[in-house]
């Protein structure tokens, strides 16, 4: 008997139980005493800059251990494991492979961005970061779903880059702006069909500092669907300061919401940022007013270099924090962001595994 579509597979399991999301690839990167050597592999030996922080890089130079720590979670009970392509644009790998010209007194601007786009090393780059992502992570998600005889899913992660639409770094030109809206847009359209071409299941458009260039990859998604007739879920999730607002851009939970509810998105939700106990107020705030399903991923705590993790919370916090946010209603995905590890994860999917998950409100 042929299986379900992906999609309605997945919006069938989400009225059934509180699916689990995966934990912090960087964290679990730094647990394999990786060196700048590895990183580079034999394909980047030559670079001028250090890559050993470039932790998308390592799908092509270290796929082994990207492949393993897809495994790792998956195994550990996570039904959505995201692509290792946070940076995966050519506007973000620019930092790692060209000359940054405020070191010869210059400054970032959108010429100096226009160029970047019109990198063919860099666009090649980025389309082959993310389809080989995402085939890697597909590739685990099928074995480990054939194993234990349950579909898991692919979500190709798109991160916020390292440039503000929103905001003017210029004290005296508060017009100014060192990138264009079109030129994310640009940026982003490329990484969403290489993450489609790849075989993600969800775009998942995460650790949203800035609603502006948010909006840019939503757009490029839209586009993307339109020109290619596919349409996948997306999943929309804000990183906010203690004050429950967007980092950037300020955005309060309800009025993230409301600039994207349009979107009609898979689920919207919180992570990285906070830990759990900081994240809650806003998370309540956001399950009021959201007629989609609610995602949680918090940070293992706040850091702390003593940890072992670099975060303060072990799995059995994090278990707890997690158990709570499901009894209190407020739960359709939970999982983890920076210092959760795969012992987090199975932790976290014990904590929700008996819980139902959050009434979506139904619209009328």
């Amino acid at each position: 008997m042929p299986q379900a579509e992906p999609t309605s597979d997945l919006r069938q399991a989400l009225t059934e139980r509180i699916l689990v999301l995966d934990g912090a690839m960087g964290t679990t990167i730094r647990s394999y005493g990786l060196d700048e050597a590895a990183a580079r592999g034999r394909r980047f030996t030559n670079g001028d800059k250090d890559l050993l922080n470039n932790g998308d890089i390592l799908t092509l130079t270290c796929p082994e251990v990207i492949g393993d720590i897809h495994k790792r979670f998956y195994e550990a009970g996570a039904d959505i494991c995201s692509t290792n392509t946070f940076s995966a644009t050519g506007l973000a790998q620019s930092e790692f492979f060209v000359e940054d010209p405020r070191a010869q007194g210059g400054r970032k601007d959108p010429e100096f961005f226009q160029q970047i786009l019109e990198n063919a090393f860099l666009n090649d780059l980025a389309w082959e970061m993310n389809v080989e992502s995402a085939r890697l992570c597909r590739q685990w998600a099928d074995a480990t779903g054939s194993a234990s005889g349950g579909r898991r899913y692919v979500a190709g992660a798109i991160g916020p880059l390292t440039v503000s639409l929103s905001n003017s770094p210029d004290a005296d030109d508060h017009a100014f702006r060192v990138v264009t809206f079109d030129q994310v847009l640009a940026a982003y359209r490329l990484q969403v069909r290489a993450l489609i071409e790849g075989g993600c299941d969800i775009l998942l458009i995460e650790t949203i500092f800035d609603s502006l260039n948010a909006k840019a990859a939503v757009v490029a998604a839209q586009e993307v669907f339109d020109d290619c007739g596919t349409r996948l879920p997306i999943i929309l999730s804000a990183a906010v300061g203690r004050g429950g607002e967007t980092m950037i851009s300020a955005q309060k939970v309800e009025a993230f919401w409301n600039a994207f509810a349009h979107v009609k998105p898979l689920a919207i939700g919180l992570n990285c940022s906070l830990g759990p106990d900081l994240l809650r107020p806003h998370l309540e705030e956001l399950s009021a007013c959201a007629t989609t399903c609610i995602s949680c991923y918090p940070n293992a705590g706040l850091p702390n270099p003593l940890a072992p993790t670099g975060f303060d919370l072990g799995p059995r916090e994090m278990r707890s924090s997690m158990a709570e946010f499901a009894h209190a209603g407020l739960l359709n995905l939970a999982g983890g962001c920076c210092g959760n590890t795969p012992e987090h994860i199975a932790a976290i999917a014990a904590a929700v595994a008996d819980i139902a998950p959050r009434e979506v409100p139904v619209v009328g």
